[in-house]
């Protein structure tokens, strides 16, 4: 078991995978035109090192997304960046929803941000992964469930703000009908390969469409595995 020393030791970090490091991410953040300091701030907190395989700790704060097994990635920095950013553009939510636990990076990140995220995984071993992760750094405001992401979470609807991590072909109704309103939901959408990361804001029964960027996500994939 470690000791409390050992795992704020483990948190910081050491050499590539250290404070100085993680600021380095940052700045390169900042560079490629995220300004929300709430999020960068964010970024700098969390300890991405601790997210990915220890074999790849070295490689932690690199702007690019690395594998976490079972066919899954931890994104790339900058993508969480601009989506949770996104998020945020219309105030704090008090409550998110985020389809795809994957390794509990972003959501690690937007438990820096607002009171409550509901994170929902098909994959039982990396939702795992995720909660242990989650319990080493001392998250307490990360709610999860082993699940099909595509149904979303329907008992804790309606949410203030959904975020996708991974590309449907279209988008699901089960989701846009548990956004709050006035709530916005944020997805990668398009074939496998290369998608437009792709922004929904709910007014009433109404949906305004806005396109991002092109992003290229794994595949939103259906049942429990």
């Amino acid at each position: 078991m470690r000791t409390p020393h050992l795992q704020q030791a483990a948190i910081h970090g050491l050499g590539m995978t250290s404070q100085a490091t993680r600021n380095k991410l940052v700045a390169r953040l900042r560079a490629k035109g995220i300004s929300d300091e709430r999020v960068l701030q964010a970024i700098a907190k969390v300890p991405r090192h601790l997210y990915v395989d220890e074999a790849l700790s070295s490689r932690a704060y690199e702007d690019t997304a690395l594998p976490i097994g079972s066919g899954q990635t931890i994104s790339q920095p900058y993508i969480v960046a601009l989506m949770t950013a996104e998020l945020l553009k219309n105030g704090i939510p008090e409550k998110v929803l985020e389809v795809g636990t994957g390794s509990g990076y972003q959501a690690a990140v937007l438990a820096q941000l607002v009171p409550t995220v509901f994170s929902v995984e098909r994959i039982d071993k990396l939702l795992r992964e995720a909660r242990r992760k989650f319990h080493r750094t001392g998250q307490r405001n990360i709610y999860t469930r082993h699940a099909d992401g595509r149904l979303g979470w329907p008992t804790q609807a309606p949410f203030d703000a959904i975020i996708l991590t991974a590309a449907g072909t279209q988008l699901e109704e089960d989701l846009l009908d548990q956004l709050a309103d006035g709530a916005s939901l944020i997805a990668p959408l398009g074939d496998a390969g290369m998608q437009r990361l792709v922004k929904y804001t709910r007014t009433g029964d109404d949906y305004q469409r806005e396109e991002l960027c092109d992003v290229s996500f794994v595949p939103l994939l259906s049942g429990l595995s």
